[in-house]
């Protein structure tokens, strides 16, 4: 276990997440007027410029996933229901090569991240679980901090994983726990893509 931090990722153009902006900024419109706030108000909950928010609703800007977490958790709301493409009902089994995918923006060390859905977002679900694909190189836009509880296992590659101060770095085989509060990001420090099973509750992505 290596004790030393290093340096966080900043916000910036290549952390932007890769999604349909007009649904996502049309979903985020109708949750902030489902709440009865102003542009102005959401936008000083969430830490950003009214401007960007505008752009961001109107399909004209994407954000980063930090910054999408700040607004869902001003509106009381929840990230998985941004990205999903059909509000129907769910099944029960999601075949090989069939569940959805959300794909992050490429990062500035890699060819980015892309998180296989699990359990397709539903309010019913306490759960929410992922396959996370980090290509080499890879690694999370962060840190990030919200409510709830984690759990991983690593089912393939090398990762190092930072929660709160401390960095740990894992292979194939190990898991892991923390309270999602802690601010949290991680990163594929192999030469092939590592992939990780990653289960939270409750879900907010």
């Amino acid at each position: 276990m290596n004790m030393v931090k290093p340096p966080l990722p900043s916000e910036s153009r290549e952390d932007r997440i890769q999604s349909n902006p007009v649904r996502l900024g049309a979903r985020l419109r109708l949750t902030r007027q489902t709440r009865g706030l102003t542009l102005k108000a959401l936008a000083l909950a969430a830490d950003c410029s009214e401007s960007l928010l505008s752009k961001i609703e109107n399909g004209k800007a994407s954000p980063s996933l930090p910054m999408l977490h700040r607004l869902v958790r001003a509106l009381d709301s929840n990230i998985g229901w941004m990205f999903e493409e059909t509000d129907g009902e769910e099944g029960v089994v999601f075949r090989a090569g069939t569940r959805p995918l959300i794909t992050l923006d490429p990062l500035r060390r890699g060819e980015g991240i892309s998180l296989e859905r699990i359990i397709p977002y539903s309010a019913g679900h306490l759960l929410q679980c992922n396959i996370h694909h980090i290509e080499a190189g890879g690694q999370s836009a962060g840190p990030i901090q919200h409510v709830g509880e984690e759990v991983g296992y690593l089912l393939v590659g090398e990762i190092e994983l930072m929660i709160g101060d401390k960095t740990f770095r894992l292979s194939a085989g190990d898991s892991f726990v923390f309270n999602s509060e802690l601010a949290h990001w991680y990163r594929n420090v192999g030469e092939e893509r590592a992939s990780i099973f990653w289960v939270n509750t409750p879900p907010t992505f």
